[in-house]
């Protein structure tokens, strides 16, 4: 079963229609990452503002669950499009007046090779379960020129498993692969996938990087 399907099911969608959790990552030995529903449904917080000030041109939110950092970019009438695997995802994020489309950013996207700034928040560096494999690919979508902003996870890991959604009364969904970094994990992926570290600062628990593309080696005369 791959990731795309496991989250389009439910309980995933179900706690996006209602805006509340509880909602968990399980991994296969009964451990529980909560998941922040509320946190996601409700207006950005300080932390999510200060990925904001530091987007520029265009932006992709890669996972932008139920779109309030699309949204906020589109009120200030900035070009931003959102991508998620969730259709219910992809409708809150149309609602609150937010540009979105379903669909896996291992799939061709609009623009590629010419996005300004991409997102990897709330976790989302886990995306497939393999960091590299996803900082590779974001090579191909974000511009030359471009940035990327990525959400660590707030303690010192470096773990790729397998995982499902789940409600915590019972409701789980299908197995998918996913991964959680922070910010030594992260920097050193970063560097095998063609980034640098541009940027670091952490805001209410939050670590963030920015990754700008490495500069193509010097050539001799």
């Amino acid at each position: 079963m791959t990731a795309t399907t496991a989250w389009r099911a439910d309980p995933y969608d179900c706690a996006l229609r209602t805006g509340r959790g509880p909602l968990f990552l399980r991994r296969h030995d009964g451990w529980l990452l909560p998941l922040e529903i509320e946190r996601w449904c409700g207006a950005p917080d300080r932390g999510d503002l200060s990925v904001l000030d530091r987007c520029r041109g265009t932006v992709l939110d890669i996972g932008c669950g139920p779109g309030r950092l699309v949204a906020a970019l589109a009120a200030e009438g900035r070009r931003a499009l959102g991508i998620d695997i969730s259709p219910e995802a992809v409708a809150r994020t149309l609602r609150l007046g937010g540009s979105a489309l379903c669909r896996s950013v291992f799939e061709p996207l609009p623009a590629e090779g010419r996005w300004d700034t991409a997102l990897l928040i709330d976790g989302n560096i886990g995306i497939g379960g393999d960091p590299a494999a996803l900082l590779r690919r974001l090579r191909q979508v974000v511009s030359p020129a471009g940035r990327l902003l990525v959400e660590c996870a707030p303690v010192d890991i470096d773990e790729c498993c397998e995982v499902r959604v789940d409600d915590g009364r019972g409701g789980r969904g299908t197995p998918f692969p996913w991964a959680r970094v922070g910010v030594r994990a992260l920097a050193g992926y970063a560097d095998g996938a063609g980034w640098d570290v541009a940027d670091r600062w952490d805001l209410e628990g939050r670590p963030f990087l920015s990754l700008a593309s490495q500069s193509p080696p010097a050539t001799g005369p």
